[in-house]
């Protein structure tokens, strides 16, 4: 077969293998979590094994650990949660009027010192920043994510598909990749087990990292927020947490939402403050101690890339497509350093023009 042949081979593997993703998006969310967890978990499974335990039986050990932890979650942190979410959900329009009430206060004052037609302006201005088309594209987004969860998140599937699922993966976890890996062209079986190990690297060392990440900054935000006296502070706090996987989105909504409670709750700036004051420390310490540490800065994984990956499976796949989100974007980032960093070695980046050739001494 041609390089040409084998361009259009994987071509039309991709293309099939999106038409499927897009066509079974419905049914897929409880095999990834179920994959998703038995590739985070290889590791413990491989250490039970070197101890002498049998693969299945180890794979039957984490699986229930699994089941026991997801339940004692279930049991004592998703009453509290759910008790403040319908408080929360019910004194929505209480806080949205105080906000109301205040915000007309604030431009009564701002009037007075500005002038009723710089008021007119500046509403004008700020109605275009936050025009129809921007809110009508994020409620199709959300949308699309939430119908999609709607579909997905069933107690049924997560409940017992995804514990088969799991269960089978780590127990054949080595048989698949050894079977994989017998399929690659001998040719360049060595170059993709180079991209492979680095796409596990970046894969394993960011949702690891970050899983660890969402779930301190969940406790330390909820817990301040509780402390310093925020109604619902332990809800807003551990959502705030649980969304920082979205890099500088979750931390604004947070913040956005707890300061708009504070706001609406608190007739005194300093408990206000105080509230800030919580979300810039635990900013300060994500950024500075918590993310390099857990994360580190060797996953490739830009902020950037990674917001839009998220968007991008959201819009197209909806929460299935978020799920698959990060692992896409670090095998596109790996395979794209790979490309860059082959494309550079080629003599179609070192080649000198001719036209510089004859600048050279002794030209004339």
């Amino acid at each position: 077969m041609t390089s040409q042949g084998h361009i259009r081979y994987w071509a039309a593997g991709i293309a099939v293998f999106l038409a499927l993703l897009w066509l079974l998006a419905d049914i897929l969310f409880p095999f990834v979590v179920g994959m998703v967890l038995a590739y985070l978990l290889d590791p413990l499974a491989d250490r039970l094994e070197a101890r002498k335990c049998p693969r299945a039986a180890a794979a039957a050990l984490i699986t229930l650990f699994m089941a026991m932890l997801a339940v004692a979650a279930v049991l004592l942190l998703v009453p509290v949660l759910h008790a403040q979410f319908v408080d929360l959900a019910a004194r929505v329009p209480e806080y949205v009027s105080a906000l109301r009430e205040q915000a007309a206060e604030f431009l009564a004052l701002l009037q007075e010192r500005l002038g009723a037609e710089e008021v007119a302006k500046l509403e004008e201005k700020l109605k275009g920043i936050a025009g129809p088309d921007a809110i009508a594209w994020a409620g199709k987004l959300l949308g699309r994510i939430w119908g999609g969860g709607l579909a997905l998140l069933n107690v049924l599937s997560l409940m017992v598909i995804t514990p088969i699922v799991m269960f089978y993966l780590l127990r054949d976890w080595d048989i698949i990749v050894s079977a994989i890996d017998g399929w690659l062209p001998r040719k360049h079986r060595d170059t993709i087990r180079e991209q492979v190990v680095a796409i596990d690297e970046v894969l394993s060392g960011f949702i690891r990292g970050q899983v660890s990440v969402c779930v301190l900054l969940g406790l330390l935000y909820g817990l301040g927020l509780t402390a310093v006296g925020l109604d619902f502070g332990l809800v807003i706090g551990f959502v705030t947490g649980m969304i920082s996987f979205v890099p500088y989105f979750g931390m604004l909504v947070g913040f956005c939402v707890g300061l708009g409670v504070a706001v609406a709750q608190f007739s005194d700036w300093q408990p206000i403050a105080m509230v800030a004051g919580v979300f810039v420390v635990g900013q300060v310490l994500e950024g500075n101690f918590i993310t390099p540490k857990l994360v580190g800065e060797k996953v490739g994984l830009h902020a950037v890339w990674i917001i839009f990956a998220l968007l991008a499976g959201g819009s197209l796949f909806g929460f299935t497509g978020v799920l698959l989100a990060v692992p896409a974007a670090a095998v596109i980032g790996v395979l794209g350093r790979f490309g860059l960093r082959k494309y550079k070695e080629s003599t179609a980046y070192s080649r000198t023009p001719k036209s510089d050739a004859g600048d050279g001494p002794g030209a004339t």
